[in-house]
């Protein structure tokens, strides 16, 4: 007889490694589900190794557009901030269900607990999802599976359900004992993981929605209003300027990929790496170019050479005092 399969929404965090465990100890093979969106999943260290530690086969589901569309126009709404919780954890069941045949799989396992998202981990919010998802009774909750209704792994026998767990509760220290005792070592800190659940991303990303650019193909945006200074002048005219070596080196990626945009950035001067969004008018390059002076090595306080769209032009000191005023206005 063939072994039962179950594809599991994976993490690689201290919740969705235990619910593959408790699985595995009732025999059943588990596949991992990363799924991949701009705001959360993809190819980690720790992942790696969570899914090394557990044996399983790790597969990478990149769902970016579908993903969007929910972020978009959620049916549930959103929690506290641009999170729509419901309707994205559906989603992810619902492409997990799509792929059951392909993986050879029978049913479905995720690592949420009840109770621990007051909002979306509810008794109602966890039918919410099996009926949004479409898959219904596939989905099985091992960490809190002898509080909920029983699911078809258990109803078909190939789970029994004194084998599940009953926790409650936003607390993490029973997980935490369990790991422990599985020798499951080096997860991720509970909680995070979703950019969408950010206060001061949401409020980037809520100025992008508001002027029509919350969209699939302005995913380089999502990236940025992460990693880096965020100015914004009008609608949908902005200014991205680099912290540390990784948003320069994201900003100069973008900049060779997107030909005729405004930017900023000095071969003689240490200092950020800037591009624009949109067609700044000659006042807001002007304070781009000061702003460069202003978080470069020089402070403002040195002529410097720049390097503005392609073009070599000198700086004068600047009075610090004065952009740091206009940065007031604009900067989210």
């Amino acid at each position: 007889m063939a072994k039962i399969k179950a594809l599991a929404l994976f993490s690689g965090g201290l919740d969705s490694a235990l619910a593959i465990k408790v699985v595995q100890e009732q025999g059943i093979e588990v596949i991992a589900l990363n799924f991949v969106s701009h705001f959360f999943g993809g190819v980690n260290e720790k992942a790696e190794y969570m899914a090394k530690q557990l044996g399983i086969q790790l597969e990478y589901i990149h769902f970016e557009k579908r993903h969007m569309e929910v972020v978009k126009d959620p049916v549930y709404g959103r929690g506290k901030n641009m999170n729509p919780c419901i309707d994205c954890h559906s989603l992810m069941f619902r492409i997990a269900g799509e792929l059951l045949e392909k993986y050879g799989a029978s049913f479905l396992i995720s690592g949420e607990v009840l109770g621990q998202r007051p909002m979306s981990q509810n008794p109602q919010a966890l039918e919410k999802v099996k009926k949004l998802s479409g898959v219904g009774d596939l989905i099985l909750r091992p960490l809190s599976g002898k509080l909920l209704p029983p699911s078809l792994a258990e109803t078909e026998g190939w789970i029994q359900r004194e084998g599940l767990l009953d926790i409650n509760g936003r607390g993490r220290s029973r997980q935490m004992e369990l790991m422990d005792h599985y020798g499951l070592v080096d997860y991720p800190s509970p909680g995070g993981g979703c950019l969408l659940t950010d206060p001061a991303y949401s409020i980037r990303l809520k100025t992008l929605e508001e002027d029509g650019l919350l969209d699939h193909e302005y995913a380089d945006l999502f990236s940025l209003i992460k990693i880096s200074r965020f100015f914004r002048f009008e609608k949908g005219r902005y200014l991205f300027v680099g912290r540390d070596q990784i948003s320069n080196e994201k900003i100069d990626e973008i900049r060779r990929n997107r030909e005729g945009s405004f930017y900023i950035y000095s071969f003689e001067t240490p200092g950020p790496h800037m591009i624009a969004f949109g067609e700044l008018t000659e006042e807001e390059k002007n304070f781009s170019r000061k702003l460069f002076s202003r978080y470069s090595k020089a402070k403002g306080k040195l002529q410097i050479k720049l390097n503005v769209s392609g073009k070599i032009e000198e700086l004068d000191p600047i009075s610090v005092e004065e952009i740091e005023k206009e940065m007031k206005k604009y900067q989210l």
